[in-house]
């Protein structure tokens, strides 16, 4: 990192360490359309068949904690992540067909 003019300029190493934690990326999953009685143990169990799950997460609202219809579950590799997107998309999850897709980073 370098100062220039009194802002911030970044070396080759930023571009470099966001290049990482962008191909860390295809091991995130956005799960939508989730049932609001669907948690985070549940999208657990369903999805740690396709692989091991470092984090499991349900989107909830923050005043009335019920859930806001979708969540994101991170694997520990990309194989995993892509087999459970073949394998999950579209399927019925407590009485709503969920979609699955990799995560976005916007």
């Amino acid at each position: 990192m370098q100062w220039l003019n009194g802002s911030v300029r970044f070396s080759h190493s930023v571009r470099f360490t966001r290049f990482l934690s962008d191909a860390n990326s295809r091991t995130k999953l956005f799960i939508g359309g989730l049932s609001y009685d669907t948690n985070e143990t549940v999208l657990k169990d369903a999805f740690g068949q396709h692989g091991e799950i470092i984090e499991v997460k349900v989107i909830c609202d923050r005043v009335t904690g019920q859930s806001r219809g979708y969540g994101f579950v991170n694997f520990a590799s990309e194989a995993a992540a892509g087999e459970a997107i073949k394998e999950m998309d579209g399927l019925l999850l407590d009485g709503r067909n969920i979609r699955v897709n990799y995560a976005h980073k916007d």
